[in-house]
């Protein structure tokens, strides 16, 4: 296949330091891909409001993501972004405000994320009245989900398709559910879909806290799914910066080998991480991937990337070169 622009571009003048690791960790994922490898990506921070699923929707589309770990609010944000896109409003000298502009800013119902503002009404409310009827009504079923099956249960029923504001090719998530893509979603409840859960339980409009599946829950589920998987394919870990969308998940091979004493189950077979985390005393998420190999999760001889650098750069580049664009 005939490399686009954008790779040609890269490959001319990535060259060195972490450009060059940019490169050399894309080869080796495209060279995982094409040994018969699967990959498991990570979402730590906003990478949903960064506008990641562009990139990361075709991925997905073209089999060159084959699972996804995030946090709770990766998964909702990219929905918020689906419904209310045109309400948000961008502070690009967000650096310069004040306690008091920060005010203005929750006085308009707008909460920032960097130089982003989500604006509540039109984006969290939105949802919360779609979501909350699923929440009900498995809930009077006894039925439970994870959290992820709910938000793919309002993408199914269009109750909100009247308010989507971006082209739906551009939702990670739209792409996910349409793949029924492998999801773990750790720690959702600290979200704010999952505060708003806690709202309802509270109030009693859901009866059976449990009616949303827990993390225990996704990570017996990663144990059974990561162990049918590799028996076929080398399983690949693409982490996009830190936190426990990374840290969950890559823990499910150390949990086979000694708390199931399933040795044969083989290690992660590739590793990156893409993080501005300063390697420090006991920093997990500025880790080099070598410190993992004595907790069981990579192998001596595991390809093992690291890039230093801003995650909204660098991971649509990976993903561009990946696509040939």
């Amino acid at each position: 296949m005939s490399q686009g622009p954008i790779t040609q571009f890269i490959k001319h003048h990535f060259r060195h330091f972490n450009a060059a690791a940019l490169v050399d960790a894309a080869e080796a994922y495209k060279a995982h891909l094409d040994s018969g490898g699967k990959m498991l990506v990570t979402l730590a921070g906003a990478m949903s409001t960064a506008e990641l699923g562009i990139s990361l929707a075709e991925m997905i589309r073209q089999d060159k993501v084959h699972a996804i770990s995030c946090t709770g609010a990766n998964l909702e944000e990219d929905i918020f972004n689906l419904v209310a896109h045109d309400h948000y409003v961008r502070v690009p000298n967000y650096r310069d405000l004040t306690a008091a502009d920060e005010q203005a800013l929750l006085d308009r119902h707008l909460n920032r994320v960097t130089d982003t503002c989500i604006p509540e009404m039109e984006a969290m409310r939105r949802i919360e009245d779609a979501i909350l009827a699923e929440w009900m009504r498995a809930d009077a079923a006894g039925e439970r989900y994870f959290p992820h099956e709910f938000f793919w249960r309002i993408l199914k029923n269009k109750s909100m398709e009247h308010s989507y504001q971006i082209d739906i090719k551009d939702s990670w998530m739209y792409a996910a559910m349409e793949k029924n893509l492998p999801m773990i979603v750790p720690g959702w409840e600290d979200s704010t879909l999952g505060n708003m859960y806690a709202s309802h339980v509270i109030t009693g409009e859901v009866k059976n806290v449990h009616t949303v599946r827990t993390g225990i829950e996704y990570m017996i589920e990663t144990a059974n799914w990561y162990t049918e998987v590799t028996k076929k394919h080398s399983m690949g870990f693409f982490q996009i910066g830190g936190g426990i969308a990374g840290d969950f998940p890559i823990c499910v091979v150390p949990m086979l080998h000694q708390d199931l004493q399933r040795e044969e189950v083989p290690l992660w077979g590739y590793f990156c991480q893409i993080s501005d985390s300063t390697t420090s005393y006991g920093s997990y998420s500025g880790a080099v991937p070598n410190e993992k190999i004595t907790w069981g999760k990579l192998g001596e001889k595991t390809p093992k990337h690291i890039i230093e650098s801003d995650a909204s750069i660098v991971a649509p580049l990976i993903f561009a070169m990946l696509l040939d664009w």
